[in-house]
């Protein structure tokens, strides 16, 4: 986990989540897409939820986790961490909207609480952060014989609520990844029962 990181990626929203809510989504999505290129194509859904909150789920190979020599599920720090490949990198490739892309560690530290679930071959596991921290360890969940990851965040007040547009927004700059298919599900309009 890197503090510093994630309080820099705080203090300068504009700056890495240029566009808010919408940035932050496809920040998420580019991870969906190159598992999607990776396997030859990929679905993925966007909810976005009553409460603000906006969850991405994909049919991926689901984060990288290990079980280290403890036995203990180790998973790639992607959410609390700098991705090398991304932050601070001259000639990042663009996102959709033409801004560049920083990595997972920006919609964590942007976000009131992130839950990140990860289902692999052999394995499930949840994640909760709090501005980009870890507030829990990873912890095994069923596994039911799928794989993919889930990533469900409540985007800072500050960046204010999700347009009225952006679902179709959403699919129409998802449509610069050609191997992922992306649906969007808009909850905010509909009663929830219960």
């Amino acid at each position: 986990m890197d503090v510093e990181h994630l309080s820099h990626i705080r203090q300068n929203p504009a700056v890495f989540a240029p566009g808010g809510v919408r940035h932050l989504i496809l920040e998420v999505l580019a991870y969906a897409a190159d598992e999607a290129e990776s396997n030859g194509g990929g679905r993925c859904t966007v909810t976005l939820h009553p409460d603000g909150s906006v969850s991405v789920a994909d049919d991926g190979r689901g984060t990288d986790t290990r079980i280290d020599d403890q036995g203990q599920a180790v998973k790639k720090p992607v959410m609390a961490s700098k991705d090398l490949r991304f932050f601070d990198t001259p000639d990042v490739q663009s996102l959709p909207d033409g801004h560049p892309r920083r990595g997972m560690s920006v919609v964590a530290a942007s976000s009131v609480w992130l839950v990140h679930t990860n289902r692999r071959r052999g394995g499930a596991w949840t994640q909760r952060y709090e501005h980009g921290i870890p507030v829990t360890g990873l912890t095994p969940i069923s596994d039911d014989d799928t794989t993919g990851t889930v990533v469900h965040f409540l985007p800072e007040e500050h960046f204010g609520k999700a347009s009225e547009g952006l679902a179709g927004e959403l699919i129409m700059l998802s449509g610069q990844w050609g191997t992922l298919s992306v649906e969007v599900d808009d909850w905010r309009s509909r009663r929830q029962t219960g």
